[in-house]
Formats: structure tokens, sequence, C-alpha cells
């Protein structure tokens, strides 16, 4: 029996930055059009699009963890250009390393017996089950392993973003009538 667990990005984590995306491109095109603007509408919403799908497939990160080690890896349908995933055995694993961010967070990297660091990923669902896997398997405490950060800032952030769509609504909607 296979004891295999796949973690995915958290769906607010996904949600907020891909809106947050939108809010902040959207009204770009509009905005060309009705400003006249050097740089041509269809070039945007082409720069949009593809801007959206890159980071969509960067929101598509997983972690597998099962009985052999922990991996991330991407689905099949992105680029292996893009995919910067790694994979890891239980037994490489020699410590659980943190590391301050500029912001005042903390990020934890496996440093594994050649002396690599790789980086375990914080905003994937079910984090809190993640780390007690990775205690279980590898015997490394984790007690003090917390998320990098939590849900309700997500939900903030959230929360100013739809209201940048509304406006960014009202600003589309405005270009167009003036237009």
């Amino acid at each position: 029996m296979s004891n295999t667990r796949t973690f995915r990005l958290s769906p607010i984590v996904r949600a907020t930055l891909l809106l947050l995306y939108l809010a902040l491109t959207l009204p770009l095109p509009w905005l060309a059009a009705a400003t006249e603007a050097s740089v041509s509408p269809a070039l945007l919403w082409a720069g949009v699009a593809v801007g959206f799908l890159l980071l969509y497939a960067a929101l598509c990160e997983r972690v597998i963890v099962d009985d052999r080690g922990i991996q991330v890896t991407y689905p099949g349908w992105v680029p292996k250009v893009f995919r910067k995933g790694w994979v890891l055995s239980w037994t490489d694993i020699q410590a659980l390393k943190p590391r301050s961010t500029g912001q005042g967070g903390i990020i934890y990297y496996f440093l594994s017996e050649s002396g690599e660091a790789y980086l375990l990923p914080m905003r994937v669902a079910g984090f809190a089950e993640l780390v007690r896997r990775i205690q279980a398997e590898t015997g490394i405490d984790t007690t003090d392993v917390k998320p990098l950060s939590q849900p309700w800032m997500y939900f903030i952030l959230l929360v100013f973003t739809l209201l940048l769509l509304a406006i960014d609504v009202w600003t589309i909607l405005t270009a167009i009538a003036q237009g």
C-alpha cells in the first residue's frame, strides 16, 4: 500500500495572486486604447494572456511525499524549461535550517548529505500535515516550523484585490464610455 500524498498550493493563495495579477493588468489594454498610447492594445492583450499563463503555471506547483521521499514538481503541460522541481529522499535529508527573509519572516531549507539546500514549500494546503510527515520520516524536530504567512493575510490581500478589481471595472467602463 502506497503512502503517497500530494500537496497543492493553497486555494486562497492561488486565487489571490491570480486575481491580483488581473487587477493590475486588465485595465492596461483599455487604457492604451482610450489614451491612444503608442503601445498597441492587441500587444498588451497578448502580454496579459502570456503573463497569466506563466503565473498560473508557477502556481501549479505540487509537493508529493511518499515512503521514499519528497519532491516538488509541476504538471506535464508546464514546459520543462519553466520547471525547477526537485526530488530528495528521506535518508538524504540531514537537517531543516531556518533562514530570515528580508521582510522579517522565516523560511526553511532542507540540507542534503551533499550540502545542497532545497526550499521547503510553505504555501501548500495542509502545511501542518506536511510538516508532521517530514518529522515522522526524518526524525527532525519540526515543532517550531510555521507557515511563512497565515491564511488571514491572504484573505486581507484578497479583499483589497477585489476592491481594486471593482475600481478597475469602473475605470474600464469610463474609458469605454469616453472612447
